[in-house]
């Protein structure tokens, strides 16, 4: 028992504040007996008594008083703690008696009497051998906490999962990678706008600010509106007009306030000026993404794209092809968010200077901010996305023969870049499918950027950021939801400038992120971040953000949903700019199949009516093809929506089918393959989704039903032509059907399918049916 009194001694003057959150009042250095190591593994438990046995169970670890302590005591050994404060004896005493009992205690207190008195018999009923129990369990408890961890890990690996994916370490992880995105780090001061001063410039920064005094910008900026023209706004008052330009073709301009006409027949409108800082690289600025090729300097859609985006009108342009039209696109809205930030932080630094001085401060009243920095605010579906934009963002600002100061450069192309091993070498997809999924395709990051003095700032804290570069699932978990405790988006509330490339491609991600950040657009923020409001600009401060906001939409296809950003998270003052372009040849002309194609017109109440659709496939088109002969039936589904509702109506008829969507695991998706193609399964549900991730051929397929026309024209095409692979089989081509289903509100994907002029034919007419034949010279 003289082991056990030393141990409990030992326990007593080795507290730790650290592990115990007590008050010592031992100094930091003082001398402890080791005692002999406890055996924790291996151990044989047929020698136990059950007396030992159930402390083991109970506790986890053999009692103290069965220790193996070695004959010969070690040596010893002097231990550094860390330090405590000081206090005296009687202080000490008093805080001990005051102290809070530890979880452990409070867990030992809800024992039962009986096991009470069973352990103090077992501890010869003395108090102290009691606490020194506790002492030395938890003691252990780390050890055997880490044992546990290991075990679990281990677990892990077998499963197939990482070992470190509890809510441990990577939870506290996860939380500082969100607070880098607010707290200041370091070059704080180097590239904050309120407290830098241009040195040596000043004469060039107030030249530069009267040559800018008649630009769009500076009258954009200094607009005051009156509260009647913000309610005429809110109101929704529309003034719409049409106008014809070379290359954007029909425009369809929106102005809400009579002193802010729509735009006139091109070429009037003049490019707007551009900052010092790019008079040099902007003319070189497709030269620059094709090395060695002589271009010009803006090409037609640049320049009239540039001449709308310098009128700081809301511009939607839904004919931007990955293809084609994407690169150009891409290039001339980073110019003009470039262009818009550098001016913008030109005022403010000129401005800096005026406000050194005392007599004209006190003279004239300077408000040239927001009530937080952030002005531009770019959405992109992936993370080559963002790489081609920073891209773009250095060349224009890089001066030519010099290199320009960029931070975190090689981070950044470590975490945006891709990987050599990421893309198989024997993949083979259509041009438009490369264009879209070249390089890096996550689609969660955010990212801050900075810019000043000719240097480039990555990686910087939200609120430090001139621009932001992030995807709509990126910034959606940092916006959080209601309740949510963790949630920030002051950030958007001084937001000038939104930019929203391929919206295409948020449609077959989650379009209910995209919806998620413009509602959080321009809000009045919760805390003042440090803000210096004698400087904040009027309509800021009466939260009028909103309406000086120029938002930017690009798209491939033009849908009813990107539409609606628009009609309803678009309140700019000096209107809207939409491009209505119908297209005159259809997508049903690339069908190289010998096929005929039944398209049937059903009514419906409106473009949410889903019901009609459903109906109408269930009771006019589903019977068609539940004989035996119309089996290999592919049933293609836009919407996951009605995809879920189409198969669990299936199942509950007892169809013999199966279902392929984005959710699928490869397994499923290679049986449900092989069983269409044998035709062990009569019907096959195929999402839009899938096809555009994955651009599988599926062979077999006698029958297609469109259950909705899909979203990307050539899709039509597209699954038309996986029918070649029936006729291969031996199928004979007459025996080939295609039908699809339309309503009035699908106007625009019919005229993409059919052509215009016959799309236009089929929603007048009175008939409910309508047949094509293609791979003909003539259809009828």
């Amino acid at each position: 028992m003289r082991a056990f009194g030393v141990a409990k001694e030992h326990t007593k003057a080795c507290r730790s504040p650290v592990n115990k959150q007590k008050k010592s009042s031992y100094p930091a250095t003082h001398v402890c007996v080791k005692m002999g190591k406890r055996k924790q593994k291996k151990q044989d438990l047929s020698s136990l008594t059950k007396k030992q046995k159930k402390h083991l169970k109970e506790f986890g670890e053999q009692h103290p008083f069965h220790d193996n302590v070695t004959e010969r005591p070690e040596k010893t050994q002097v231990m550094r703690l860390p330090d405590s404060p000081v206090y005296s004896g009687a202080d000490s005493d008093e805080d001990d008696e005051d102290e809070k009992p530890s979880a452990y205690e409070r867990l030992l207190s809800t024992l039962n009497h009986a096991e009470q008195d069973s352990e103090d018999e077992e501890s010869d009923g003395d108090d102290d051998d009691v606490e020194e129990e506790e002492d030395l369990v938890s003691s252990n408890e780390e050890v055997d906490v880490a044992a546990q961890s290991e075990d679990e890990d281990e677990d892990r690996k077998v499963n197939g999962a990482p070992a470190n994916s509890a809510d441990e370490e990577p939870l506290e992880g996860r939380r500082k990678g969100v607070e880098e995105d607010f707290t200041d780090q370091v070059q704080e001061a180097e590239f904050c706008l309120e407290t830098n001063l241009p040195d040596g410039e000043q004469e060039g920064l107030e030249k530069a600010e009267q040559c800018f005094e008649e630009d769009t910008f500076v009258k954009h900026q200094e607009t005051e509106l009156s509260e009647a023209e913000v309610k005429m706004i809110s109101e929704g008052s529309k003034i719409k007009t049409q106008v014809k330009w070379p290359r954007l073709g029909t425009l369809q301009c929106v102005s809400t306030l009579e002193r802010f006409p729509s735009v006139g027949q091109a070429p009037p409108m003049p490019l707007p000026p551009f900052h010092k800082a790019l008079e040099s690289n902007w003319r070189s600025l497709n030269r620059s993404s094709q090395p060695g090729v002589d271009g010009p300097d803006l090409t037609d859609l640049q320049r009239e794209l540039l001449r709308l985006m310098g009128s700081y009108r809301d511009v939607y342009f839904p004919d931007c092809s990955p293809l084609t039209e994407g690169p150009e696109v891409r290039r001339v809205y980073c110019l003009h968010a470039l262009n818009h930030i550098l001016k913008a932080n030109s005022r403010v630094l000129a401005h800096n200077v005026r406000l050194k001085e005392a007599k004209r401060a006190e003279e004239e009243e300077i408000r040239d901010q927001g009530l937080t920095r952030p002005k531009v605010l770019i959405l992109v579906p992936f993370r080559d996305s963002a790489l081609r934009v920073v891209q773009t963002f250095i060349a224009l600002l890089e001066p030519e023969g010099k290199k320009m100061d960029v931070s975190h450069k090689k981070r950044f192309r470590d975490e945006y870049g891709e990987e050599p091993t990421d893309r198989p070498p024997n993949l083979r997809r259509p041009d438009d499918y490369l264009a879209v999924f070249s390089g890096n395709v996550d689609d969660h990051f955010r990212i801050g950027m900075s810019i000043l003095k000719r240097s480039l700032r990555l990686y910087s804290p939200f609120y430090s950021s001139d621009v932001i570069i992030a995807s709509p699932l990126g910034l959606r978990t940092l916006l959080g939801a209601e309740g949510e405790p963790r949630r920030d988006f002051d950030f958007l509330s001084s937001i000038e400038l939104l930019v929203v490339d391929q919206a295409d491609v948020f449609l077959m991600q989650n379009w209910e992120h995209v919806l998620h950040v413009l509602k959080h657009m321009n809000l009045q923020p919760l805390d003042s971040h440090g803000v210096d409001f004698s400087r904040v600009r009027l309509w800021n401060l009466n939260n009028w953000a909103h309406h000086y906001r120029q938002t930017l939409v690009f798209s491939a296809v033009q849908e009813p949903q990107i539409n609606n950003i628009l009609s309803k998270h678009c309140h700019n003052y000096r209107g809207q700019v939409t491009t209505k372009n119908l297209p005159k040849v259809g997508s049903i002309c690339q069908v190289t199949v010998q096929l005929p194609h039944v398209f049937h017109m059903f009514q419906a109440d409106s473009f949410k009516d889903q019901d009609a659709r459903f109906q109408f496939f269930v009771n006019k088109v589903l019977p068609q093809f539940r004989d035996s002969v119309m089996s290999h039936t592919l049933v293609y589904v836009p919407s996951y929506f009605d995809f879920v509702r189409l198969r669990n109506h299936l199942r509950k008829e007892d169809v013999s089918f199966a279902c392929i969507s984005e959710y699928s695991p490869r397994s499923e998706v290679s049986r449900a393959r092989h069983f269409f193609q044998k035709g062990d399964k009569q019907l096959l549900i195929f999402s839009e989704r899938f096809h555009f991730y994955k651009r599988y051929t599926i062979k077999g397929v006698h029958n297609l039903i469109f259950y909705a026309l899909p979203t990307y024209a050539h899709f039509y095409s597209e699954v038309c032509n996986m029918l070649q692979t029936g006729t291969r089989e031996g199928v004979a081509a007459t025996s080939l059907t295609c039908t699809a289903l339309y309503s009035r509100y699908d106007a625009h994907r019919l005229a993409c399918v059919a052509g215009a002029e016959r799309a236009a034919h089929m929603l007048r007419s009175e008939k409910a049916v309508h047949l094509f034949v293609t791979g003909e010279e003539k259809s009828a």
